[in-house]
């Protein structure tokens, strides 16, 4: 069974940065695709970014040149580094792990991380 913790989230100013953690625990996260995704209130969840089992990317067009998703194998921890940061990226992050990015109803949800982008 894959456990997933995400962590990393909280307050920051417009224009500031933040890097979120996911550590993946009963499973290597390099057998899956992986990616974060975000749900704000009132909205539905969306994929920011994910990252194939052969390493290509997919960002989503609001936050593309701004956000960063990469892997550390050796810590088994996925990471979502976020600059810029504006207003309307206030939400709640998810890390999954997933057969494909296409297929993350049958993987693995982490608890999620309150990521507020505030003055």
């Amino acid at each position: 069974q894959v456990q997933l913790v995400e962590s990393g989230g909280g307050l920051v100013q417009p224009g500031g940065s933040l890097r979120l953690s996911c550590a993946a625990s009963g499973s290597s996260f390099r057998l899956y695709a992986t990616a974060w995704y975000r749900q704000a209130p009132g909205k539905q969840r969306e994929l920011v970014a994910g990252i194939t089992q052969s390493g290509n990317t997919n960002y989503s067009d609001s936050v593309k040149g701004r956000f960063t998703i990469s892997g550390d194998t050796a810590k088994n921890t996925v990471y979502l580094q976020m600059n810029s940061l504006k207003p309307e990226d206030t939400a709640v992050y998810y890390c999954n792990l997933a057969p494909s990015l296409g297929l993350a109803s049958r993987g693995y949800w982490g608890q999620g991380t309150q990521v507020t982008v505030s003055s």
